[in-house]
């Protein structure tokens, strides 16, 4: 017979069954046995022999019942990963939830799986997501999102995006319209902004970022372009996804598909209101955020490691905050919004 003891046990299962049918005093059990008067009457408060559990009977968790339900289910509406499902659980519901709290309430509920919770279709594969071959600082992917249109606004507004394939910083400005006029600009101040130097765009086909595609179809671009100008006058290589293919440039449309998770889990009144969210969201991402692509760092965590390791790749040291030397001067809200 196999016995389990705990590894403390002062009694065997043969002497905890004596002192249940011994009729002596608790002392005397005590002095004869050579344990505590507590084991005695313990002992002889249980009917069984066998240990208990030391399993708690009450988890410890800094979580209430209905805050483990609403976490809960946005896992499963919003499919989040665990470092932004925290972000978003710290921001709105518990501020002092720890990594480990928050990842073991998803176990116990059965969705810290994301996998699972992806929605799948019948009798389809998905095709494996391919890695992204190794760069460094300066591979930068751009893309355009329309935002939605608030109600003090006389028309939509579009967020344009960069993200730095290497680091995973990100730069986003929202705009009045997507105009190569308005690309030009905004990407003339990327270049102003980004800690690093930029040496390869990669964009869509779209008409703010080349002229490839015109009335009698696809052509060479001409470089005459005001996106191309910009990237020729700072000597940068501005490459194209290849058409009808957006997985090309998934990683910005990844951090697009954040940025709609965003608006869909949030309630705007205003055109301030979505800028102010929109602002804080690419903060916490930019620096609180660690991934799993980056060994589990921030963005600005990676960008300090590449400068002190490869300074000549940048043009300013990466800060926690704004310096001197990239401090931009303030617009009016109804102005294009830098949000950095």
């Amino acid at each position: 017979m196999n016995i389990h003891l705990h590894a403390n046990a002062t009694t065997t299962p043969k002497t905890r069954q004596y002192i249940q049918a011994s009729h002596q005093s608790v002392t005397q059990l005590a002095d004869e046995l050579g344990v505590s008067e507590d084991t005695i009457r313990r002992w002889k408060r249980r009917d069984g022999v066998a240990d208990g559990s030391h399993t708690p009977h009450r988890l410890q968790t800094t979580l209430t019942p209905t805050q483990k339900a609403v976490v809960v289910e946005l896992r499963k509406t919003l499919l989040l990963p665990l470092d932004d499902r925290l972000v978003v659980t710290r921001e709105f519901i518990h501020p002092d939830l720890s990594r480990s709290a928050l990842d073991r309430c998803l176990r116990r509920h059965g969705v810290a799986n994301l996998k699972t919770l992806l929605p799948q279709e019948d009798g389809v594969q998905t095709p494996p997501h391919k890695t992204f071959k190794d760069y460094a600082p300066g591979f930068v992917h751009v893309d355009v999102k329309y935002l939605p249109q608030m109600p003090d606004q006389d028309q939509r507004t579009d967020l344009f995006a960069a993200i730095d394939r290497a680091t995973r910083w990100v730069y986003v400005e929202i705009l009045k319209d997507k105009s190569a006029t308005t690309a030009s600009g905004f990407l003339k101040r990327l270049i102003d902004t980004a800690p690093f130097k930029i040496t390869t765009l990669l964009t869509d086909n779209g008409k703010e970022f080349t002229d490839r595609f015109c009335a009698s179809g696809e052509r060479q671009p001409t470089a005459a372009h005001a996106f191309d100008q910009v990237c020729a006058d700072n000597r940068i290589q501005h490459r194209l996804t290849k058409p009808r293919t957006p997985r090309t440039n998934g990683m910005v449309e990844r951090f697009n598909g954040r940025i709609a998770d965003v608006l869909r889990s949030n309630r705007f009144e205003s055109a301030a209101s979505l800028q102010a969210t929109l602002i804080r969201f690419v903060h916490l991402y930019n620096h609180n955020i660690p991934q799993q692509n980056l060994h589990h760092k921030t963005p600005l965590q990676t960008l300090k490691h590449w400068y002190a390791q490869q300074p000549r790749l940048f043009n300013k040291i990466p800060r926690n905050h704004p310096g001197p030397d990239n401090v931009k001067p303030e617009v009016p809200l109804q102005a294009p919004l830098v949000l950095n």
